[in-house]
């Protein structure tokens, strides 16, 4: 399947979470077999591309779609947690959300220094998570130079935000708007 095909197969959610917001649910994706394995074999491709040694996920989409693609190419999968979700000593970075802060959280010995680790996650919108993400990697000794996604919102800007950061970013499908 192509990614228009893909595309297809991602539900939109009208005013979800909130009034006025069109939320794109990927539950519809990974429930459709073919579509999901279709839609790992493509960022597999892309990962496999950047010369990828590690592939890292966030919680909790990251996770469906990181460990799919590391699985994939026979590679580590490194979780980006939340605070205290992890058994060992940790490094954390806090960092902003539209309304408040967050953390996340690696378990540091995970990363070999200078390992090129790849991001994955199911979507860029405003970019805050995956920003947050490549710095704690990078933070870790990692080389972090690639962020693919399933979606991107553009209009939200998330992207630009990464390639100002330096990151290469790349995404299966885009959709206009919120």
């Amino acid at each position: 399947m192509t990614p228009d095909e893909l595309k297809q197969l991602v539900r939109a959610v009208p005013d979800f979470p909130e009034p006025g917001i069109l939320f794109r649910d990927i539950t519809t994706l990974i429930s459709h077999g073919e579509g999901f394995a279709h839609c790992v074999r493509h960022l597999a491709d892309r990962a496999a591309a950047t010369g990828a040694e590690l592939v890292a996920g966030m919680e909790a989409r990251g996770f469906i779609f990181g460990a799919a693609v590391a699985a994939r190419l026979g590679l580590g999968f490194v979780p980006v947690r939340k605070p205290g979700k992890l058994p060992v000593a940790t490094i954390g970075i806090d960092y902003a959300l539209e309304y408040g802060r967050d953390r996340l959280e690696i378990d540091p010995g995970a990363i070999p220094h200078g390992a090129r680790v790849v991001i994955v996650d199911d979507l860029i919108a405003t970019g805050g998570t995956a920003l947050a993400t490549a710095e704690l990697l990078r933070q870790a000794g990692a080389a972090v130079s690639h962020a693919l996604f399933v979606i991107d919102l553009p209009d939200l800007h998330g992207a630009d935000r990464l390639r100002g950061a330096g990151l290469t970013v790349d995404a299966l499908m885009a959709f206009a708007g919120h």
